[in-house]
């Protein structure tokens, strides 16, 4: 068998979330970023899918919310990813401390990890986040959406995700047969001393950094948690290659589903983690123009047949729109 092509890093992350309205509030108008689709859960179509992105929905920017209100509170712990994280331009932490005080956000001290500047931060669900501050290069493939959040501060993409592992051995093999290569261990702040964070980093240039981190911290799905990591394969070949490979490591991975925006394949990793496999194509734009994203409702498939029914099921949200915006429309 051959190698796959290496992933070029993560495609998107989706999380459980509580309150529609709140989840949608935080992520537009707080954190400023676009929402790129509304749409339903498509295996609980009683339940919104938010996807929240990059002006333009670019792969490696999307965090994507299924608000599950009548679940209860999660926890962090092993087997899950434990933070998400975000690149931030050089120099706009300040302008973020100074706006989650505005909008009395729970955020932590500055740490430093691996030579880069990080700020911890929780949104209304206690999910845990961090903003992390790097150079973005000219030819940067993301497209910052400015209605909330000024283009110097604007987030930026992915920068990471954090693995909490009971056993991280099999998982760092595992990423390495996805193209991840380690490219250092430090020692984890703030946890139980001797615990060692180690960070692979994929060849993309947003959302490129997995750090894999022994614990054995009890944790359960919940409000606040993170559902599953997807990693890009942009094309059906580079994905089948890969399902192939994580075959060969003796996982389980499903068949390819078609989820409209991209084509998945699903499977958990050795510590119970559940990753995606996503093709870049159709993206976002496929079935709504890029100047409307987001703006209605949009029905997968055969979904659409029942469309007045689902939106009957489904609690009316607004999306925020900054003063400005709502002036020139």
């Amino acid at each position: 068998m051959t190698d796959p092509t290496p992933t070029p890093g993560i495609h998107h992350v989706t999380c459980v979330a509580g309150d529609p309205q709140r989840n949608m509030d935080f992520w537009v108008e707080t954190l400023g970023l676009r929402l790129v689709k509304r749409s339903i859960n498509q295996d609980d179509p009683s339940t919104y899918h938010f996807f929240f992105a990059d002006a333009e929905g670019t792969p490696g920017t999307s965090m994507t919310f299924f608000p599950w209100e009548d679940l209860p509170q999660g926890k962090v712990g092993s087997g899950q990813v434990s933070r998400v994280a975000f690149r931030v331009p050089e120099g706009s932490l300040d302008y973020w401390e100074d706006r989650f005080d505005q909008y009395d956000v729970d955020y932590d001290d500055r740490v430093e990890r691996f030579g880069e500047t990080v700020l911890p931060f929780r949104d209304p669900d206690g999910l845990p986040v961090e903003l992390v501050e790097v150079e973005i290069p000219d030819d940067d493939p993301t497209v910052p959406w400015t209605e909330f959040v000024p283009e110097d501060a604007a987030i930026r993409g992915f920068h990471s995700v954090t693995l909490w592992l009971a056993d991280p051995h099999p998982t760092k093999g595992l990423l390495e047969t996805m193209g991840l290569e380690e490219v250092g261990t430090e020692q984890a702040q703030g946890d139980t001393p001797g615990d060692e964070r180690t960070r692979f980093a994929a060849s993309g240039p947003i959302g490129k950094y997995v750090d894999v981190l022994p614990t054995i911290e009890g944790g359960r799905q919940g409000h606040g948690t993170v559902h599953h990591v997807a990693f890009q394969t942009p094309t059906d070949e580079e994905q089948a290659a890969m399902r192939e490979a994580v075959r060969g490591e003796g996982l389980s991975p499903t068949q390819q589903i078609n989820r409209h925006w991209f084509r998945s394949v699903y499977f958990r990793e050795f510590a119970g983690v559940l990753f995606e496999l996503a093709t870049k194509e159709p993206g976002y734009t496929s079935d709504e123009p890029l100047e409307s994203l987001g703006e209605r409702l949009v029905l997968p498939g055969e979904f659409e047949g029942r469309r007045e029914q689902i939106e009957a099921g489904l609690p009316d949200v607004t999306v925020p729109r900054a003063p400005s915006a709502e002036a020139d429309d």
